[in-house]
């Protein structure tokens, strides 16, 4: 059965249409008006193996807020789609990732509950022009729309953008795992037998 999730989003403040496919190879294209943005998301694909493509059009004007947090909601929603039952999932997933001078953890649980803790602190305000606590704000609105638990950890690091790489690609990573299929069991991975 193909593990894939179309999602739609219209606000006031945005226009998201989003597709995935959790079995693919990081093909798609990703168009958020934010060149920053597109770049982790490029980086997440192709981590976590996820066909993905992004159209976004949001209230750039205003600033990156609400087309950061809404292109997270989506793909959180479509992940939570894509996985259905969850049957048959390892559900958990962790990644340590080294991005030259940064060290980020990222451990999910794709079991169906939202918890969210983040410690990967960026100094610099700004990304570029990509305001940097977006970052944390992005999987938040990720990890609240996925039904998952998400931990970040940043051990040590300095530079903002490694240290926004490492974390989009451990999580992409840590995602994966998660969500890659148990060769031993078609079960739901739950004494409770749902998830």
């Amino acid at each position: 059965m193909a593990r894939e999730a179309n999602i739609q989003r219209r606000t006031g403040e945005t226009d998201i249409q989003l597709s995935l496919n959790l079995d693919g190879s990081g093909a798609g294209k990703r168009s958020t008006g934010i060149g920053f943005l597109d770049h982790m998301l490029d980086l997440f694909a192709r981590h976590a193996l996820i066909d993905l493509t992004v159209n976004a059009n949001g209230d750039l004007h205003v600033d990156d807020h609400h087309t950061a947090e809404d292109v997270g909601i989506c793909l959180g929603q479509a992940i939570d789609n894509a996985l259905g039952d969850r049957a048959g999932i390892r559900r958990y997933g962790h990644f340590t990732l080294p991005m030259d001078e940064v060290l980020v953890t990222s451990a999910v649980d794709m079991g169906g509950r939202y918890a969210f803790e983040y410690q990967a602190p960026i100094a610099a305000a700004k990304i570029g022009t990509f305001d940097s606590e977006l970052v944390e704000h992005f999987w938040q609105s990720f990890a609240a729309n996925a039904h998952c638990n998400l931990h970040v950890l940043m051990h040590y690091g300095r530079n903002s953008h490694h240290i926004s790489e490492a974390v989009f690609k451990a999580t992409a990573r840590a995602i994966r795992m998660a969500a890659e299929s148990d060769p031993r069991s078609d079960a739901v991975p739950s004494t409770k037998g749902v998830l």
